[in-house]
């Protein structure tokens, strides 16, 4: 059976802590984007209180999480935990997310503050302001047996830095963003310092879908914009007025029906 709660119970942050695999769901506004899910492993995460989780994000060649929470009037983001070993359980953590991007001050401040590790792959620190959570059974997921993480992508830019600090300036990580985590698939704008760095040294990014029906620019298509918004608003005002004018008696009604 379900339950939510306004904030993280206690007995529910313990067990996130102790979880090795998490996914985050992002989407963009439009209608027509595409909906992100993300697996992440590693003991990069933590909770700073009953409302408030954090993970460190680490580069890949995607980045539709922090595109998703940058883009205006967006920044919604689900964080989904289940258990693999023990009781079943799902916990999901609904919320609204920010983006501190490494090479920025309020990256370093948070770092400093909470005494977090950065490692080479480091890319953001995303932080999930919480208003619902949310535990369901699980019982259908199957068990799985936790061997090790892997140290793959630490291990790529671990390299990549080692070449950059002898000189090999194509190995600059803030190159790689450039390239690769400038821009969603649909074309939203991703890290601030990867658009920045390719408009400085000429980087083209990365075309991310092909074929006849990868989307070409971003279309924000959304039913209603902030203009649909005013336009009702105003026309509400007229009828309004009109309404007021024909039970006053300022016009009269028949010359209202007639146009005259």
């Amino acid at each position: 059976m379900g339950k939510f709660f306004e904030t993280i119970p206690e007995y529910l942050a313990i067990w996130i802590l102790e979880q090795k695999v998490f996914w985050v769901a992002t989407s963009p506004l439009s209608a027509s984007g595409h909906v992100n899910v993300s697996p992440k492993g590693g003991p990069y995460f933590g909770l700073l209180d009953d409302k408030t989780f954090w993970y460190m994000d680490l580069t890949g060649s995607g980045n539709e999480t922090i595109s998703h929470l940058y883009e205006p009037g967006n920044g919604r983001i689900t964080v989904m935990f289940n258990s693999f070993e023990g009781s079943p359980r799902i916990v999901r953590l609904f919320g609204h997310g920010s983006v501190l991007e490494r090479g920025m001050q309020d990256f370093d401040d948070f770092v400093k503050k909470h005494d977090v590790e950065v490692i080479p792959s480091s890319r953001s620190i995303i932080i999930v302001r919480i208003h619902q959570a949310a535990s369901s059974c699980g019982f259908s997921v199957p068990f799985y047996e936790f061997k090790s993480f892997r140290n793959t992508l630490n291990e790529v830019f671990a390299k990549r830095e080692e070449k950059y600090r002898q000189g090999n300036e194509e190995e600059k990580v803030e190159r790689y963003w450039a390239w690769k985590n400038a821009y969603s698939v649909d074309g939203l704008p991703g890290m601030q310092i990867g658009c920045r760095t390719g408009k400085e040294e000429g980087i083209a990014p990365i075309e991310k879908m092909v074929g006849p029906m990868a989307p070409r620019a971003y279309r924000n298509d959304q039913r209603f914009t902030t203009w649909h918004l005013v336009l009702v608003a105003l026309l509400s005002a007229i009828c309004t007025a009109i309404s007021l004018s024909i039970l006053l008696g300022v016009l009269p009604h028949s010359s209202y029906l007639s146009g005259v």
